[in-house]
């Protein structure tokens, strides 16, 4: 990998750490409680998990530039939202809690829009 190439890479993984912290603060500001972040398995990653009352919401934080190829609302795809769930499942597995789960995604624009979607799928 070219040098170059490292420095961009690096570029883009500090704006995703940096729209997810913004989402995280956003969260916690709406009232809801901190229990995971970034957990990863063979099936993907779930950016955040909090807890919204008794119920568990599984965050994806998207961000977008811009929205010249679609949205950060558009970006999380079925495909996508497949991936998350199988995490998801991977995650409960190992919790021994039954509770109430929902899905919300925070979408980020280059602009400093934030837009949060609780119940997005």
């Amino acid at each position: 990998m070219l040098f170059t190439d490292l420095k961009t890479k690096a570029a883009h993984l500090i704006r995703g750490a940096s729209a997810e912290e913004q989402a995280h603060q956003f969260l916690l500001k709406q009232g809801l409680k901190p229990v995971c972040r970034n957990f990863r398995c063979k099936q993907g990653e779930i950016d955040l998990i909090m807890t919204d009352q008794e119920t568990l919401v599984i965050v994806e934080v998207r961000y977008r530039k811009t929205d010249q190829y679609g949205s950060a609302v558009e970006s999380v795809t079925r495909t996508k939202q497949s991936r998350i769930i199988a995490a998801t499942h991977i995650y409960l597995a190992s919790q021994k809690a039954d509770r109430p789960i929902r899905f919300d995604v925070v979408a980020l624009s280059g602009n400093g829009k934030l837009e949060w979607i609780p119940n997005a799928f």
